[in-house]
């Protein structure tokens, strides 16, 4: 990452970014430092934490601190906003980032799948954001909120049903808080960003045909052209916050398909009914181990011999994603397990 010494209206504010030890949140966190943000990361794992935090300090120059949080728990939530208030000397600026990526067919799935995700990608942008309006809306410069969801959120995608069930109720979420925050201290961002080369395949749960899930999933998240570059959507999104608008839909083909929703929804349900058809199907019965085909595993336990269609599949993206792992503190310390 390229340092900038620009002038910035950022100067000297306190910022707290949730989900901020890897991927998208590091990168967001790494920009707020670069524009001199005193910020706080928060995330679930301590270790993770600090290799974050190191991280920014060799890209950056800056330290930033960091706060232990699980953003499912409410009470921690509120916690951490009170410290780094506390800590900081306010609070001007909070981006609700932290989310899981769940990718199978609904049959692979049960209603557990639904509950974790809205729990830690809705539930979590909702306990930021309730803990942080009090405290940003006593922020002299005007507080500033900002949401991430996700092109997922603006029309459902096959195989990340309860990600897309998640991400528009944040949408919902952002929308609704702007009109109740117009007139007062605060502004509220939600961003919609399409596909990023974020390294997030490792992290990501696959269920169903886990390989095959896992190797479209990594060659399109990781593709040129129909993916983004993380480090430049994280700039985007900075700027919108600086400029205080309301929406920010990254990617053209996530601003396309966002379109054609609103405009056409039957015609791009079908279409993506469609599109379905040509992902792995949900498998019956038990593995040659005994073990359910279709249990959920995490991305960095796939280790499993691929089929010549989905290796070819994988190819495609994957080393772009794969750079990305390396770069945005995605890898997972220790050797992967067959999956």
């Amino acid at each position: 990452m390229a340092s900038t010494s620009r002038p910035s209206t950022f100067d000297g504010l306190s910022a707290l970014v949730t989900g901020g030890s890897r991927g998208l949140g590091l990168l967001l966190s790494a920009r707020l430092a670069q524009r001199g943000c005193r910020v706080t990361v928060a995330a679930r794992d301590a270790d993770e934490l600090g290799r974050g935090a190191d991280w920014i300090k060799e890209r950056t120059g800056t330290t930033v601190s960091t706060v232990v949080c699980d953003v499912r728990d409410r009470d921690a939530v509120e916690s951490a906003v009170r410290r780094t208030d506390s800590r900081q000397g306010g609070l001007d600026i909070v981006i609700a980032n932290a989310g899981v990526i769940q990718v199978a067919p609904v049959a692979s799935l049960d209603s557990g799948a639904f509950d974790d995700a809205m729990a830690t990608i809705f539930g979590g942008a909702v306990n930021t954001a309730m803990a942080a309006l009090p405290h940003l809306q006593r922020s002299e410069a005007g507080g500033r909120l900002c949401l991430i969801g996700s092109v997922g959120g603006l029309l459902a995608v096959p195989h990340l049903l309860p990600y897309s069930c998640a991400k528009a109720a944040v949408g919902t979420l952002g929308e609704g808080l702007r009109a109740e925050t117009v007139g007062t201290n605060v502004s509220v961002t939600t961003v919609h960003p399409g596909l990023m080369r974020t390294g997030s395949h490792l992290q990501a749960e696959f269920g169903g045909r886990s390989a095959k899930e896992f190797a479209w999933f990594s060659a399109l998240s990781g593709t040129p052209v129909v993916s983004m570059d993380a480090d430049r959507a994280a700039e985007r999104i900075v700027r919108a916050l600086q400029r205080r608008r309301t929406r920010l839909v990254l990617t053209p083909a996530a601003h396309a398909a966002g379109v054609a929703h609103g405009v056409a929804p039957t015609a791009v349900t079908r279409l993506s009914g469609f599109a379905t058809r040509f992902l792995p199907r949900s498998p019956t019965g038990e593995g040659a181990d005994g073990t359910p085909r279709d249990r959920i595993v995490q991305g960095h336990r796939i280790d499993s011999p691929l089929s010549a269609w989905a290796e070819k599949v994988r190819s495609l993206g994957s080393r772009l994603n794969d750079r990305a792992v390396r770069r945005y503190n995605q890898e997972i310390p220790g050797p992967p397990t067959s999956a």
